[in-house]
């Protein structure tokens, strides 16, 4: 497996050993000593798969009392994979990563703790799993607007098919004035 550093801390991009034949292909998705390994500690307890349309964007989320780490990959289709550094006192506080992920380049994205995620569909649907390190709290949930200026994502072109939560986002200012405490 080919590890891929990012300028965030902890956020590691992993590309597997994909083996091809006349068959088709095969590849692990995932191996618990050799993911511990790589820092990702914290037991996967829930998984998630979504089927989103061209234009797409999911995001930005991030839980604060049980926060998630993620482990992402497109099972089919390609998106524009995001976190944002929302941990309070970290060097690199508001900063952003993005990288492109496929079925075609059987890319995965670990995002650690303290990171709000999103992504954009980028191919006519994509469908996306990832995996969590706690459960989902509907009740925890922090969504920061996919657009803030104070952060300045660079998303690809294109049209914008948001949910209506994810439309009512706060900017990270108005955030961190409703949640004091970035885990």
């Amino acid at each position: 497996m080919k590890i891929i550093k990012t300028p965030l801390e902890g956020v590691v991009v992993l590309e597997p050993d994909v083996y091809k034949d006349s068959r088709g292909f095969f590849l692990e998705t995932y191996h618990q000593e050799k993911y511990a390994a790589l820092g990702m500690l914290d037991p996967f307890v829930q998984d998630n798969h979504s089927r989103s349309a061209r234009g797409t964007l999911r995001g930005l989320h991030a839980q604060l009392r049980h926060p998630q780490g993620k482990l992402v990959r497109a099972l089919a289709g390609e998106i524009f994979d995001v976190m944002v550094d929302i941990r309070r006192g970290s060097p690199t506080y508001k900063q952003w990563y993005g990288i492109n992920l496929s079925a075609e380049n059987f890319r995965q994205c670990y995002v650690p703790t303290g990171y709000a995620h999103g992504f954009y569909v980028l191919s006519d649907f994509a469908e996306v799993e990832y995996k969590c390190t706690a459960l989902y709290d509907p009740s925890d949930e922090l969504r920061l607007l996919w657009n803030d200026p104070a952060i300045g994502i660079a998303w690809p072109p294109g049209p914008r098919l948001l949910s209506s939560k994810d439309e009512a986002a706060l900017p990270l200012s108005q955030c961190e004035k409703v949640f004091p405490v970035f885990k």
